[in-house]
């Protein structure tokens, strides 16, 4: 088969409404955007995040939303945890953009665009540190507060219904 022949790299195919998703992830980023900024992590890519593809594998970008998530809460004054309350992930969405390649520096947004009576959702977004216009990956998580004996929901601490209203 000769290189003309052989079919193109899945990468580079247009795939059937393809332009619609990439509209529909353009406007979920920009209205991420149009939300108050809660905080920004900075993180440094590592050499080992990367995979056999030398950029950064898909499972490290939930460990960076994770340590940006506890740069924030380690900063809410007022308690946001015990032993009777505490948060979990109950959800994630992560819109892949672009590779991350090593080595640069990351910027991490949070922003939250829902509360709850036991939940607080976080839209999120990787940027380059250095140029803001690289986006990497958007989306958002649910965080949901419980208690770990029970298992069950309990009521989102005020530490963190003031620290999201601000």
């Amino acid at each position: 088969m000769s290189r003309s022949e052989q079919p193109a790299s899945p990468r580079r195919r247009a795939k059937p409404g393809a332009s619609a998703q990439a509209s529909a992830a353009s406007s979920a980023a920009s209205d991420c955007a149009a939300t108050p900024l809660l905080f920004t992590a900075s993180l440094a890519v590592r050499w080992r995040d990367l995979d056999a593809f030398n950029h950064v594998n898909n499972s490290v970008f939930l460990t960076y939303l994770e340590e940006a998530r506890l740069q924030w809460l380690k900063d809410v004054p007022g308690p946001w945890f015990d032993a009777h309350a505490m948060p979990v992930l109950a959800a994630s969405t992560l819109n892949y953009r672009r590779p991350i390649e090593w080595p640069v520096s990351l910027h991490v947004e949070l922003r939250c665009i829902r509360l709850g009576s036991s939940s607080v959702a976080l839209a999120h977004r990787i940027l380059d540190a250095g140029d803001a216009t690289h986006l990497y990956c958007d989306g958002e998580v649910t965080l949901v507060w419980m208690d770990p004996a029970s298992g069950r929901s309990v009521a989102l601490p005020e530490a963190i219904r003031s620290a999201c209203a601000t």
